[in-house]
């Protein structure tokens, strides 16, 4: 569907526009709508999901596969504030993205809270242009891995629009 490439434009610009702690922006954005893209994340995720032994992976994999687009938003070398505030469970700021495993960290959680603004904004709009999505943390690991992104910690928005959601009524 034309409309849906639409959207995801929209839930980009609404997640860039999103505020951000001292208006510092960290926010990684990417649009996959290409059939090839989805199928070939669709594919990681499965695979991934088999050889880590984590469950549900093959489920939101086909999630994907049925999707029209993906919405990808992430931080990328997101600096912390500086403010020792502890929210990460440190006395002092942290030295971020030190650390490698699915995603990139530590991160600050001021800067995390930034993304959940972003991809709250995001999934605000499709909702209001009645697109289903839903915020999936196994997009991210994958689109990461497939390099469908340049961002240390990711997270994928799925779209669809069809008689059902296919995002909350699945097994």
């Amino acid at each position: 569907m034309n409309g849906i490439r639409t959207v995801a434009e929209l839930m980009a610009l609404a997640a860039r526009t999103a505020p951000k702690a001292a208006g510092q922006d960290y926010i990684a954005i990417e649009i996959v709508d290409r059939r090839e893209d989805l199928e070939r994340l669709a594919d990681d995720m499965v695979r991934y999901g088999q050889e880590s032994g984590k469950k549900n992976f093959d489920r939101d994999g086909e999630n994907v596969r049925h999707s029209a687009a993906v919405v990808l938003i992430g931080l990328k070398e997101a600096r912390t504030l500086g403010l020792n505030c502890g929210a990460c469970g440190q006395e002092k700021c942290l030295q971020p993205n030190t650390f490698e495993g699915e995603f990139r960290g530590p991160n600050c959680a001021l800067r995390l809270l930034d993304l959940g603004i972003a991809l709250g904004s995001a999934a605000k709009i499709a909702s209001l242009l009645n697109v289903d999505n839903r915020i999936m943390y196994r997009i991210g690991v994958c689109a990461r891995r497939l390099g469908l992104i340049d961002a240390d910690f990711v997270m994928g928005i799925p779209l669809s629009a069809t008689g059902k959601s296919i995002y909350f009524d699945r097994g």
